[in-house]
């Protein structure tokens, strides 16, 4: 029995799973990188396409590298507060090197450090934890959590048709829900004009009947008078 053995194998022994995972975090994070010149370079940035088990299995060690560059970056930005822009060996470096401001610099900068190392021991790659602090952690910094997102392909993979999934990170390709224009609710006032155009025939007829009534009066009148003369 697998008491307290979470997750998949994968048909892979736990040295190979670790492998695998690390591979395809890493693959993730490098497809960020500038590969303008790189010839073997990502068709679409953040985004991998694998298989939908081995997607679910991948996301944790995605988002956990990221939380921790997070909070690295935080540390960073603290550390900035007691840092120096001159550069090393110089006098003005030395000198703040000699001050306490680097003891300060020096504690508020370990949190950082550590994050790094801890990534490059998760991932294994230097370059993708490069592409991790420097632009990936940046964009989720007001983020708490949720930064990868798994869409199912119905095309299965040609061979073993294997389901198929893409993992990649929300608030790059986002999709847009677009709405059909269907004409608006008319109000409960605005059947009034119909009624007043439907109301206007009926006025005119009924003046035509009167006009029609004066005219027989006046005609039977003429006929009254015509008998009294006669």
């Amino acid at each position: 029995m697998r008491h307290r053995r979470k997750g998949r194998k994968l048909g892979r022994n736990p040295n190979h799973q670790r492998a695998l995972l690390r591979s395809l975090a890493s693959a993730l994070f490098l497809t960020e990188r500038d590969a303008e010149f790189d010839d073997n370079a990502p068709k679409v940035k953040g985004r991998i396409t694998t298989t939908l088990h081995k997607a679910k299995e991948v996301r944790p060690l995605v988002e956990k590298c990221i939380t921790i560059a997070r909070r690295g970056l935080a540390a960073e930005e603290a550390a900035r507060e007691y840092g120096t822009s001159a550069e090393r060996n110089t006098e003005a470096w030395k000198s703040w090197r000699q001050s306490d401001k680097w003891s300060q610099w020096n504690q508020a900068i370990a949190p950082a450090v550590a994050a790094r190392r801890r990534c490059l021991q998760l991932l294994g790659d230097k370059e993708a934890v490069a592409v991790l602090f420097d632009e990936v952690a940046e964009r989720f910094v007001d983020r708490p959590g949720g930064y990868t997102r798994i869409i199912r392909l119905a095309k299965p993979r040609l061979g073993d048709a294997g389901a198929q999934a893409m993992l990649e990170f929300v608030g790059v390709h986002d999709r847009v829900t677009v709405r059909s224009s269907k004409p608006a609710f008319e109000s409960d006032d605005a059947p009034a004009a119909p009624a007043e155009s439907a109301a206007a025939p009926a006025e005119d007829e009924a003046a035509a009947d009167e006009s029609a009534e004066t005219e027989a009066e006046a005609s039977s009148d003429e006929g009254d008078g015509e008998e009294e003369k006669a």
